[in-house]
């Protein structure tokens, strides 16, 4: 179509116009040649007019706890953003993979009301999305008698009114056939409230049910900047890889290992998160033994509160293998990781021989994944708001500290409260405000350890 500044380029008595233009209109070779249109070039518009540009919520990462706070936000009706420095699913954070636990026993008692909610988060989401995620196994701590954590987890079951049942090694033998072996004076807890997650799918369940509901996906998209908006309020946030920029009434950060070096970026201020690398193992269970620790019958999910503490999880994501890992890792940069070796194998390698009384081979781990962690000195989450000029608009999620995937449906739910209203139901957030490590640079004081 020919443009205002062609037109006015002939003599005015070349430009005719015959009948008044409304529309854009064809013209043929021959109308063309003879007679120009002089039509208005279209205003160019401002970035905030621009399609896909303003939002009331911009949610950074694109991990578990980004696409479950994307879920929220976008399910109550707000216009949602959902940003990921990397392809969506990728295996380069903390949450990909084949498994994570699912448990109700906390020595802290202030996660087991999140922990109940999060089952019927779990279960919600699931019958929106039409497939599981979770799969259901009772759950099975045990330590020393005199263990201080097991004794506090006992504790904090009562107060949350968590059924679970004490059992001594004799007990612990004939619940589980044999399969687990305790040493001489331990004891251990069961609870039904077991379970295993299956990451990946998790996170490609809140980011299918998002988009659903209307919110915009983005991978590729490095944050590099957030901004204050000083004219209408809100903020800026800027991609570094495109230079776009994108308008919000609200944003949360949900960058995992990332949070750091964003937070200090654009707050001007360092949180106590730490980077780990992690190592999870699988190893293969001796030929006829495999049914027994499969999942849907009742070998449980469990932790082992000793040195090393060790985790695990039913036979699932492959066929004749369990999962058993050490709860730690080796300090990392997310931007320039070692990809190894993991933790020493060793330890794990005499406790899988005398727990599973030989049955699983522990000459050594048949497949590994790595992934991290973002650990705070107390180990509990980091949720807030990053304040300063920022105030409320823009709220952290972080330092979830390799615990915290079992709660992202409930974490979701609390940083959406908290982006769209300023506060979170029905949740005391004290032991995860930042405010903490100001009173106490090693954060909560926990007794027990």
């Amino acid at each position: 179509m020919l443009k205002t500044e062609l037109a006015l380029s002939h003599t005015h008595s070349e430009v005719t116009d015959p009948k008044p233009q409304t529309k854009w209109q064809s013209q043929s070779q021959s109308q063309l040649t003879s007679t120009v249109i002089l039509c208005p070039l279209p205003r160019k518009k401002t970035e905030m007019e621009s399609f896909g540009h303003e939002f009331d919520v911009i949610v950074v990462g694109a991990g578990i706890m980004g696409s479950s706070t994307a879920y929220q936000t976008a399910k109550r009706g707000h216009k949602t953003l959902l940003l990921e420095q990397f392809d969506f699913l990728h295996h380069r954070g903390s949450s990909h993979g084949e498994s994570r636990t699912i448990r109700a026993t906390y020595p802290e008692d202030y996660y087991g009301p999140l922990v109940l909610e999060s089952y019927k988060l779990w279960l919600e989401a699931q019958s929106e999305i039409g497939y599981n995620v979770y799969f259901k196994a009772e759950h099975f701590d045990m330590g020393h008698e005199s263990n201080k954590t097991l004794q506090t987890i006992v504790r904090s079951c009562l107060k949350n009114e968590i059924g679970y049942r004490l059992l001594n090694r004799e007990q612990v033998e004939q619940e589980y056939s044999g399969r687990i072996n305790l040493p001489e004076g331990w004891v251990g807890v069961a609870t039904e409230h077991g379970g295993v997650i299956k990451p990946t799918k998790a996170v490609s369940m809140f980011q299918t049910l998002a988009l659903q509901n209307g919110a915009v996906l983005r991978d590729n998209m490095e944050v590099v900047e957030i901004k204050r908006d000083e004219v209408r309020g809100g903020v800026w946030v800027g991609v570094g890889n495109n230079g776009e920029r994108f308008w919000g009434k609200k944003c949360v950060v949900t960058v995992g290992a990332w949070t750091k070096k964003l937070v200090k970026t654009v707050g001007g201020f360092e949180l106590p998160i730490q980077p780990l690398e992690t190592a999870v193992c699988y190893w293969r269970i001796k030929e006829g033994h495999e049914a027994g620790f499969a999942i849907g019958g009742d070998f449980p999910t469990f932790a082992s509160y000793g040195v090393p503490y060790v985790y695990g999880t039913p036979s699932l994501e492959y066929p004749g293998l369990i999962k058993v890992a050490v709860h730690g890792g080796y300090p990392c940069d997310p931007d320039k990781r070692q990809w190894g070796p993991g933790n020493p194998l060793a330890p794990l390698k005499e406790w899988i021989e005398s727990t599973f009384s030989g049955v699983v081979d522990s000459g050594g781990p048949v497949a590994t994944q790595l992934c991290m962690y973002s650990m705070t000195p107390d180990e509990d989450f980091i949720i807030d708001f990053i304040g300063g000029e920022f105030g409320k608009d823009v709220v952290i999620g972080g330092g979830f500290s390799g615990h915290g995937f079992k709660l992202s449906p409930v974490v979701g739910r609390v940083l959406a409260d908290l982006a769209l209203s300023g506060e979170a139901k029905g949740v005391e957030l004290k032991h995860f405000r930042t405010a903490r490590f100001q009173e106490n640079p090693q954060g909560n004081v926990k007794d027990y350890l």
